[in-house]
């Protein structure tokens, strides 16, 4: 599908209420094959979000703002003729999500965020997480898709994904090596977490009903769902026992089970 001069992997599955899913940083729409016969009713919107899976990767970081990839979502909706859905965003796909809702809210029915924040407070922070971001991309495009992702396994943020089945963990690892090393840099320079709108001060303006999902044993994110939590009029926090960043990989059940409450909910 052609979107604003970008090539993008959309596929739509089912019938039912709309349900657009965002996957995060070195994923892509097939991560969310296990939850997909766990949620009724909902036709389900996959999107490979720019720079990942067969979404084409342009060579101009700026391309991959966060304000772009908004506008890219809602040129996607206009094509699917699709006036209002719900989202589901999981880390980097969730700051997309919210950021989508924070621009649209009338575009989004209802929104479920996994793992994710509303962007960094501290403009010092900030700029740190930026340059940081940098200089990752930068090692990504000198050192190529294995050693970087041999780095990223192995940070502590998934090392509870360390416990799965091996054939599970090759799977992942074969996914995430099928991106290329110019999207994956340069969706961290131009959509990365020190350089995408911080929308804290915006949350109690967000009135659509919201889901926070987070895994117990991902002590950060739990911090952040539960400020969240208290910032938005209408959400409600869920945290998942035994469980890490990634829910949906690590608990799929339990995880689709909740998604699939929540959306039949009359919230």
């Amino acid at each position: 599908m052609k979107i604003r001069g970008i090539e993008y992997n959309v596929e739509v599955k089912s019938k039912g209420q709309p349900l657009v899913l965002l996957h995060g940083f070195t994923g892509s729409s097939s991560n969310w094959t296990s939850i997909l016969n766990k949620i009724s009713d909902t036709k389900f919107i996959l999107i490979d979000i720019i720079g990942h899976g067969r979404t084409e990767s342009p060579e101009d970081p700026a391309r991959y703002r966060t304000e772009e990839a908004v506008e890219d979502l809602i040129s996607i909706l206009n094509k699917l003729n699709i006036e209002k859905a719900n989202f589901l965003g999981y880390s980097m796909g969730g700051r997309l999500a919210l950021s989508f809702t924070a621009t649209y809210p009338n575009r989004v029915n209802k929104l479920i965020l996994e793992s994710s924040s509303p962007g960094i407070k501290d403009m010092n922070e900030r700029i740190k997480r930026k340059i940081s971001d940098e200089k990752l991309a930068r090692s990504i495009i000198k050192n190529g898709m294995v050693s970087f992702v041999d780095y990223w396994e192995d940070i502590p943020l998934f090392s509870t994904q360390k416990r799965l089945p091996k054939e599970q963990r090759k799977q992942i690892r074969e996914k995430r090596l099928e991106n290329s090393s110019l999207g994956l840099a340069n969706s961290l320079i131009g959509m990365g977490t020190g350089v995408q709108p911080s929308w804290w001060k915006m949350l109690p303006s967000i009135k659509n009903p919201i889901l926070l999902v987070c895994g117990e044993l991902d002590q950060k994110f739990c911090e952040i769902a539960n400020k969240m939590n208290q910032m938005f009029p209408n959400s409600t926090l869920n945290e998942i026992k035994d469980a890490g960043h990634a829910i949906h990989v690590e608990q799929p059940r339990i995880f689709g089970k909740i998604v699939n409450e929540f959306l039949l909910s009359a919230r």
